[in-house]
């Protein structure tokens, strides 16, 4: 009986193909069909629970009427976590090999997301970063240890670029043990000294060779992060909502806040993915622009959905603040959030200044809606709806009047 013949072998880096331990190599930049992995995706996820601790300590303290410590509180923990999370999305573009270790490590560093959340409540309370600094730590360690992984596996200009992140990344943890040691009215000075010097780390570790990111994951990662932390942003609101409405029974003050809030939430998601991004991502200048940038979007649209359930419990009676007061936790983060949309992807893909002002303009009527009491929010929404239809009918407009054109001088 003759045998058939073996198998040819796989190479180690086919697709689908996990082996227990292997070299961590850059991947190609023009790789096709890249995507967001399983792994990726249980990340986000499990950073959200951080997002949404975050979120509802930011409630409470605007809802308390101490919403300046609480925002600056919020935009501490927010850039631990955005910034754990995005050196995590730029390395997995560049060396994600899906084996074993790889695999553990990233679990590793969801650990540390889970620790940070614990810790989130303490941060705010009693200004106590300790539990945050340890979740910070157990993620920017991990991190480190990728990168080494990624040092072994490479020579010359790639192996510097990768030893320095490992030392820029263990360097900035050490100092972020400022948080711990300084007087508390010293923290926020050296917590923007500190987010400056992180920030740093990876325009000089790349200053001699660039990582091979790969564009369209990129922009699909923060995208589905956006998706994500804009789900949450509902999740929390109708929460808000369900709770007015069950103790309080105010669905008729409550209506127009839960109608306003998913207007501003669906007009925020349209806004962002009207047109595909991956094309402007082509060198790191542009891609750090955009990237750091996304600091101010994520954190915005999680605000949006803190912002509506302080309107809630202001309506039911339940927040010691204002209705103005209420109402601009809602507008200012949504105009926020708008501006800073236009202003790192939308105006590339703007043409004329009519279409160029439609965000602009939005924004600046948004944060109008603030005075109109506790018809704000709802104003807000419909402000942010016609918003959408302004922009599409430009679009097609414009797009019509092209292919007119183009009609006309082939005829």
């Amino acid at each position: 009986m003759t045998s058939s013949p073996a198998p040819p072998p796989v190479p180690s880096g086919a697709p689908g193909i996990r082996q227990p331990l292997r070299r961590l190599r850059a991947r190609g930049r023009d790789e096709a069909h890249r995507t967001a992995s399983p792994l990726e995706l249980f990340f986000d996820l499990c950073f959200v629970v951080a997002v949404a601790q975050a979120g509802i300590e930011l409630v409470h303290s605007v809802a308390e009427g101490h919403a300046g410590q609480g925002i600056l509180d919020y935009a501490m923990v927010f850039f631990a976590l955005w910034w754990a999370w995005m050196n995590f999305t730029w390395f997995a573009s560049a060396y994600d090999n899906d084996d074993v270790l790889y695999r553990v490590v990233t679990l590793v560093q969801i650990a540390g997301v889970l620790v940070l959340a614990a810790g989130v409540s303490r941060a705010f309370e009693e200004h106590d970063y300790l539990v945050v600094w340890l979740g910070y730590a157990i993620m920017r360690v991990a991190m480190a240890a990728q990168w080494l992984r990624a040092a072994r596996a490479a020579e010359g200009p790639e192996r510097t670029t990768a030893l320095r992140y490992v030392g820029g990344v263990l360097a900035c943890q050490v100092g972020w043990l400022g948080l711990l040691f300084l007087p508390e009215g010293a923290r926020p000075w050296w917590f923007l000294v500190m987010a400056l010097l992180e920030m740093c780390v990876p325009p000089f570790a790349e200053r001699g060779h660039t990582t091979s990111w790969h564009p369209r994951h990129i922009a699909e990662r923060y995208g589905l992060f956006t998706i994500i932390v804009l789900g949450e942003t509902i999740a929390a609101a109708t929460v808000a909502v369900k709770s007015g409405i069950d103790e309080n029974d105010a669905l008729g003050e409550l209506l127009p806040i839960a109608s306003g809030g998913l207007l501003i939430i669906f007009a925020a998601w349209w806004i962002y993915f009207v047109v595909p991004i991956h094309g402007h991502l082509r060198s790191n200048r542009q891609a750090f622009l955009w990237g750091y940038g996304h600091y101010v979007v994520l954190a915005s649209a999680a605000a949006i959905g803190a912002g509506l359930e302080v309107a809630v419990e202001e309506t039911v009676g339940k927040a010691h603040i204002s209705t103005l007061a209420a109402s601009a936790a809602v507008t200012l983060p949504t105009a926020l959030y708008l501006l800073t949309v236009w202003a790192l992807h939308s105006r590339h893909f703007k043409r004329g200044i009519t279409q160029q002002l439609v965000l602009p303009t939005t924004a600046l009527l948004v944060i109008c809606c603030t005075f109109l009491g506790h018809w704000a929010v709802f104003a807000a929404g419909v402000v942010c709806a016609l918003s959408v239809v302004a922009g599409e009918t430009l679009a097609a407009t414009r797009s019509a009047a092209r292919q007119s054109g183009s009609a006309t001088r082939t005829g």
